[in-house]
């Protein structure tokens, strides 16, 4: 979208990588006979919730055109992902995790670096918009992975680490500095809040709707562990907040759901889980839509976020919601301190943006547009996200370029012409999947 409006005041010609081969629209991708993306998200008429497309993708990860290209984004590339020497675009370690098939499909060579490639393209002007990942796949797992401040070792990062915010700064420092080596201009954009997406948002903490009969009989199958709170404080292995926080209750009218918490005392000596109810203040992934209310191998009696508390992956404590935004905090500083420290650097507040984004954003032409999943066809308009519930759809994106647009326009005094947000479909529906 950048690129179409760069062209109108004398831009050149602008490569990115072909996906012609998605010859169905479906989306998804093969690594030879094995289905390794899933395909696109439709919301079915028929249906409340999103779900992917039936059919076999006929996108394969070999099949894609060695670059460089002038768009080097990479989806779900993380800050150390982008200076990663060699194996990054090697097709040899997609199986293995080592690479991502995006990049492999666009790389070079094999051994190409996603930075080197960029910077063979001897960019005059660049936008950079990195670092959210460094957080985001810690936040969608639900917390599963490690907070790694304080350890700049990041060979030794699983990719649900939060990474630590003094690699990414060395990091980032070396991407704008190989970016601004030829004299190019260019825009960093700032790492939104994540946990403000619908992905987050979506489902409340408390979808259990219960009668009083019902709720009665799942509070007699929790008495035993609620007893066992009350020991474990009058042996002082916890304080009366935690052991008040743990109780699990339910009443009739809408619940909460049981999580176990990993970051609660451990109280496995005395036999005891680390379960509690949500509040709200946990963020409940929108993934578990599809978990919550469902029973374990049928039995009646085992149902999830009920009787079955949900695993960690299915929740982001306000615990581990702290660690994602202490990270952010920190990203964004480092981003805006090393953009200060070059004036040919603007630094648009991709931040600021989505939060705006979440109470109603009022965009040029007077349309407001908020960060609500979809909820009807009265708002599918109005919405600018994607069924994942974590990426912008078409016409989110054309608001985000135009946030691009004005800051490039005011800080390198330049004139270019906004998008037309509605030009760009937002949610669709589908008569039938």
């Amino acid at each position: 979208m950048l690129s179409q409006q760069f062209s109108l005041v004398g831009g050149g010609s602008f490569t990115q990588p072909s996906y012609a081969d998605d010859v169905d629209n479906l989306g998804g991708l093969m690594l030879g006979a094995t289905q390794i993306g899933d395909t696109r998200l439709v919301l079915d008429a028929s249906d409340e919730a999103p779900e992917n497309l039936v059919g076999t993708p006929t996108i394969q990860v070999s099949a894609g055109t060695p670059g460089p290209y002038n768009n080097m984004g990479i989806p779900g590339a993380k800050s150390f992902h982008i200076v990663a020497p060699t194996g990054y675009g090697d097709i040899g370690g997609v199986a293995l995790g080592t690479a991502n098939p995006y990049f492999v499909r666009m790389a070079s060579s094999s051994s190409a670096s996603v930075i080197g490639d960029a910077i063979a393209m001897n960019p005059t002007f660049f936008t950079c918009w990195i670092g959210a990942n460094d957080v985001l796949a810690y936040a969608t797992s639900g917390g599963l992975g490690v907070d790694r401040t304080g350890d700049s070792d990041v060979t030794g990062y699983d990719s649900n680490d939060i990474t630590d915010p003094g690699a990414f700064e060395n990091i980032y420092s070396t991407i704008l500095g190989a970016l601004t080596s030829g004299g190019a201009k260019g825009v960093v954009a700032t790492i939104p809040s994540v946990t403000s997406i619908p992905y987050f948002t979506t489902i409340p903490y408390n979808p259990v709707p219960l009668d009083a009969t019902t709720a009665a009989q799942l509070n007699a199958g929790y008495a035993a562990y609620n007893g066992g709170l009350d020991l474990a404080f009058s042996n002082n292995l916890i304080n009366n907040a935690e052991r008040l926080q743990r109780k699990v209750n339910f009443t009739a009218g809408q619940n909460p759901v049981v999580i176990v918490d990993n970051d609660l005392t451990d109280l496995s000596g005395l036999g005891l889980p680390s379960y509690r109810m949500t509040t709200s203040q946990d963020l409940i992934v929108l993934t578990a839509r599809g978990i919550i209310g469902t029973t374990v191998g049928g039995d009646p009696t085992m149902i999830n976020g009920v009787s079955v508390p949900l695993e960690n992956q299915w929740v982001l404590t306000e615990t581990e919601t702290d660690r994602v935004a202490t990270a952010t905090t920190a990203y964004n500083n480092i981003i805006v301190s090393l953009a200060a420290a070059n004036d040919d650097i603007a630094v648009l507040d991709a931040n600021a943006l989505m939060n705006q984004l979440v109470y109603g954003l009022r965009i040029e032409t007077g349309q407001i547009y908020t960060a609500d999943y979809f909820s009807g066809i009265t708002t599918e308009g109005q919405v600018l996200f994607s069924l994942d519930g974590v990426h912008p759809n078409a016409r989110g994106y054309a608001v985000i370029a135009n946030a691009f647009i004005n800051t490039i326009n005011g800080y390198f005094n330049a004139n270019l012409p906004l998008k037309y947000v509605n030009d760009y479909p937002g949610t669709q529906i589908v008569g039938s999947n």
